[in-house]
């Protein structure tokens, strides 16, 4: 099990002490959806009085709002606006927020942070952002414009032109990059976080949070600011750098192929990293958290199947920022955990995804985006069971059996609450993710952790994942085997044993309170669609098929009594089931179930 840890305060007689102000406390939720659309009507609000989430992502306060929302393309992707114009989108968002409020579910706000559509000039003037920096700014709003031209905000490319490109083409115009190491940049971002807060919102998550190539003045000194922290003048030399305070950078790039990778490149895209952070805390941490109590603030990050280096943007994050101050994750797996093949073994899971998070963010809420709209039962399953909080993306609530299954899952989550709410994983054995290594640029060291884990899945061995960099001996210690995949599987005898088919994932976890074991067993089984690991149509392809035989044999903590096992599913009713505890392990069978059954285990001391 994982070890809990206390901090004793001693204090002397001799002098006064001062006491640092307590932390504040951590939020906690289970339950959230997350809509970029089919958010602007009634039944919207009638579905959250429905499936009863705690948190609920909505609405837009950063550069979608503020290229798009007074233009013809009001509408459309990304953000679907439900009213045109700043002052009357932005009015419709404080009513929506205070309908949301009323229902009892808080309301994060989704931020863009560098992607700004628009074009700086033409024939009618300028359009998108532009438009809206030279002639909506109001500064009794805002306050002051930071710059006059908005083209100094900008991220640039190596002969100086504004970064741009036209990937989407919404309205025929381009997306230009902002610079967040830009301190104007930063300015601007606080202003329309001040009124994200005004509007009512409890939190916001940003979005493209992305460093490219930029190559504008402030990304050259800070670069250079960086390199000549790390290392000596004679060290720079092996760069190709004989004076720092000059050097001009050809490229400074962020997420790149980790086949060109160098120790140069590493170095930028760990600065680019750190960079990104610093802004973030800044304009999210310190800023917007001083302007609400406990306002919530996260990142909307991508992970797929652990690409590293060439995604990820916390790949090459010191630990000692990881994460750091940050109230949720959210991290995108994107079409890497969306179909399954099941005669291949593959689930189209998160689970190993959300046990790294999991580990690497001290057990902090955190969802996966897995642009899952088909199977909506194990989406929710494997994250609830896994300490997350469903669903990131595609709560389908306009699809009636959709709806249906959501308000099912997140009712029987609600009723269970106190399995769920603020528990922690109970495991026997950590697996290491290299993630030194891969700050020296090793990834196929991911590629033997990913195959150790799916072996340990489907062995059904209670595990926790854990980042190498914060493995201390105290950290690890309350486990029975430590899990390096460099070094192969090693196990000891007598661990928790599981008789169910490799398509049952399990999972453990014991309740806020320490009254409750519960176990956790979330079936991949389905008719699968014809076409070949296709992600299906929506949720008519989910089509679970139910498994029966499952058995537990479970290592207890020492010293606990069991009292009594309940089994409960949301398609049935709980069932007592009889078990056995003797020699300090428990005994029972799970009965017939078809996504998902929850072993709530009542412990006694």
């Amino acid at each position: 099990m994982r070890p809990l840890f206390a901090v004793l305060l001693l204090t002397s007689f001799a002098s006064p002490v001062v006491v640092a102000d307590p932390p504040a406390p951590r939020a906690e939720f289970t339950r959230l959806i997350a809509h970029w659309d089919a958010y602007g009507d009634d039944d919207y609000l009638a579905f959250v009085a429905e499936a009863r989430p705690e948190v609920c992502q909505l609405g837009f306060y950063g550069g979608h709002f503020y290229s798009l929302v007074h233009t013809p393309d009001y509408k459309g992707y990304p953000a679907h606006f439900p009213v045109r114009g700043v002052a009357e989108c932005g009015k419709w968002f404080e009513q929506r927020n205070a309908a949301v409020h009323k229902l009892g579910a808080k309301v994060v706000g989704h931020f863009n942070v560098t992607f700004l559509v628009g074009e700086p000039d033409g024939k009618d003037g300028p359009k998108g952002f532009f438009k809206f920096y030279r002639d909506l700014w109001d500064e009794k709003e805002f306050g002051p414009k930071p710059v006059a031209d908005p083209l100094q905000l900008l991220a640039r490319n190596a002969d100086g032109t504004p970064m741009a490109s036209k990937q989407y083409s919404i309205g025929g115009m381009r997306e230009y990059t902002a610079c967040l190491n830009n301190p104007h940049w930063r300015t601007v971002l606080k202003a329309w976080t001040k009124r994200a807060a005004e509007r009512g919102v409890d939190g916001l998550i940003a979005n493209y949070f992305y460093r490219h190539n930029c190559l504008c003045d402030h990304c050259q000194t800070g670069f250079r600011g960086y390199l000549a922290e790390r290392h000596t003048p004679a060290a720079l030399k092996q760069f190709g750098i004989d004076d720092i305070k000059t050097h001009k950078f050809p490229e400074i790039v962020g997420w790149h192929d980790p086949k060109e990778s160098t120790p140069l490149r590493r170095e930028m895209l760990r600065w680019s990293q750190i960079s990104q952070k610093a802004a973030f805390d800044e304009v999210f941490v310190r800023y917007a958290k001083g302007l609400k109590p406990g306002f919530l603030v996260a990142q909307w990050n991508h992970l797929g199947d652990f690409g590293q280096i060439s995604g990820d943007e916390r790949c090459l994050l010191p630990k000692e920022v990881w994460g750091k101050d940050e109230d949720y994750l959210w991290y995108s797996t994107g079409g890497a955990a969306n179909f399954t093949d099941l005669a291949a073994g593959v689930l189209g899971e998160g689970t190993l995804q959300a046990r790294y998070i999991r580990g690497a963010f001290d057990d902090k809420p955190f969802t996966l985006g897995k642009y899952e709209a088909t199977r909506t039962r194990v989406a929710i399953a494997e994250l609830a069971a896994n300490g997350g909080a469903p669903m990131g993306f595609y709560a389908r609530h306009k699809d009636p059996e959709a709806r249906k299954e959501l308000v099912h899952y997140y009712r029987f989550m609600a009723a269970n609450d106190s399995a769920f709410k603020g528990n922690r994983p109970h495991a026997e054995a950590v697996l290491l993710f290299p993630r030194s290594k891969v700050h020296q640029g090793d990834v196929a060291s991911v590629e033997a952790f990913k195959t150790a884990g799916r072996d340990l899945l489907d062995r059904h061995v209670l595990f926790d994942v854990l980042p190498d960099d914060l493995a201390t001996p105290e950290r690890v210690r309350g486990y029975r085997a430590v899990v390096d995949s460099a070094r192969g599987i090693e196990l000891p005898t007598g661990l928790s044993t599981f008789a169910a088919p490799k398509t049952v994932r399990v999972s453990a976890n014991v309740s806020a309170s320490g009254k409750e074991l519960t176990l956790h067993f979330v079936n991949y089984d389905r008719d699968e669609p014809k076409e070949k690991r296709s992600p299906g149509g929506g949720i008519k392809d989910e089509k679970p098929r139910a498994v029966d035989g499952v058995k537990a044999d479970v290592v207890l903590p020492a010293g606990a009594r069991v009292t009594a096992v309940r089994v409960v599913t949301p398609e049935g009713e709980p069932v007592a089931v009889p078990f056995e505890a003797r020699d300090g392990r428990l005994r029972f069978a799970v009965p017939r179930f078809l996504v998902y059954a929850v072993a709530r285990v009542e412990l006694a001391k």
